[in-house]
């Protein structure tokens, strides 16, 4: 009886291990480890092998040798917004089911880290990154690295975007408003200084007043340290002498700047969605589970859907025409903001 072969425990077994415990040759197992087809015989022995041993591939090691390393980069703002983890989550899961692993940058939207960690997926030979960023990083990208980016506009009109149609958001959230029976509808908004799709939303919104003949009206600001205190002043200034306000709607650029208003609303003694209706835009689900409902009515984003599509766009075939922008449809959802019909 062959006796197995044994390893020092603080040395990780090698192809060679694997193949003197299969009895075959370093080719064979070299082929069964990269997919290649082997007799149903050899590649049973270099499995077994493999479990027995607990070898574990060097996909650093072998990404130098192939020039593919099976690792997609993300590279996000954060993973405490709720929807940015979310779109995390959707990506993984992606990347995982194609049979590739995650790489995780988080940028706080500092564009010279954005860069370092484009310059670290090009040392580690990641096969693709996706990026939803704050700045534009086009043109620090490898030109051998197939890019796509979520919302973002770049002066690299080259790299392909995925986004919701965030324009037809916008329309459907004044419309689904004045559907509930408002007749003032504001918009509220706090974004970032780099153009995207996202901007559109507020286009949406001018459109579908300029529909309804309604005179817009909106808090539209940067992203700040206190938008607390804005939406409180914006909110002050549109009261009536007898307390009232002149809107009877709120749609929010962000569920959770919708959110914020809710709590200050409520604050302030007003009833939602009885006196004030509002709708955001995310569809972000309490604790991330679609079963626990929405924060608020809003606009979702098909998360799932887009994550999906960034995946298959950044791993397409490089003779496939990808178009420049891809939108996918939103949908309004009920979340507790605005009224029943």
């Amino acid at each position: 009886m062959k006796e197995g072969i044994k390893l020092n425990k603080n040395t990780a077994p090698t192809m060679k291990d694997v193949a003197r415990e299969a009895g075959v040759a370093l080719g064979t197992v070299s082929k069964v480890i990269n997919g290649i087809p082997v007799g149903a015989d050899y590649k049973e022995k270099v499995d077994k092998a493999i479990k027995k041993l607990d070898y574990q591939v060097n996909t650093y090691a072998r990404g130098l040798k192939t020039q593919r390393t099976k690792t997609i980069t993300l590279i996000v703002p954060d993973t405490q917004n709720p929807f940015y983890a979310a779109f995390t989550h959707y990506i993984e899961s992606a990347v995982y089911q194609h049979g590739y692993k995650l790489m995780l940058c988080c940028s706080n939207g500092v564009p010279e880290k954005e860069i370092e960690y484009l310059n670290l997926a090009s040392q580690a030979k990641t096969d693709g990154i996706i990026a939803l960023t704050y700045s534009d990083i086009g043109n620090h990208v490898p030109p051998h690295i197939p890019i796509v980016t979520f919302d973002r506009y770049l002066e690299n009109t080259a790299i392909p975007r995925v986004s919701s149609d965030n324009y037809a958001g916008g329309v459907l959230a004044i419309n689904k408003l004045m559907e509930l029976g408002c007749k003032k509808p504001v918009y509220i908004r706090f974004h970032s200084t780099f153009a995207g799709e996202a901007d559109k939303r507020k286009l949406g919104y001018l459109a579908a007043c300029k529909n309804h003949g309604i005179e817009p009206d909106y808090l539209d600001a940067l992203d700040c340290d206190d938008p607390k205190e804005m939406i409180t002043k914006f909110i002050n200034d549109h009261k009536n002498q007898d307390g009232t306000l002149s809107f009877d709607g709120v749609f929010a650029n962000t569920d959770y700047n919708g959110y914020m208003t809710l709590k200050i609303l409520q604050e302030m003694g007003y009833r939602v969605p009885e006196d004030i209706q509002i709708i955001g835009f995310d569809g972000i689900y309490k604790f991330g589970d679609v079963r626990n409902g929405l924060f608020i009515s809003t606009i979702c984003q098909p998360i799932k859907d887009l994550s999906q599509l960034c995946v298959e766009i950044v791993l397409a075939d490089e003779k496939k025409v990808i178009p420049s922008l891809t939108l996918l449809p939103v949908n309004y959802q009920w979340g507790g903001t605005t009224k029943i019909q």
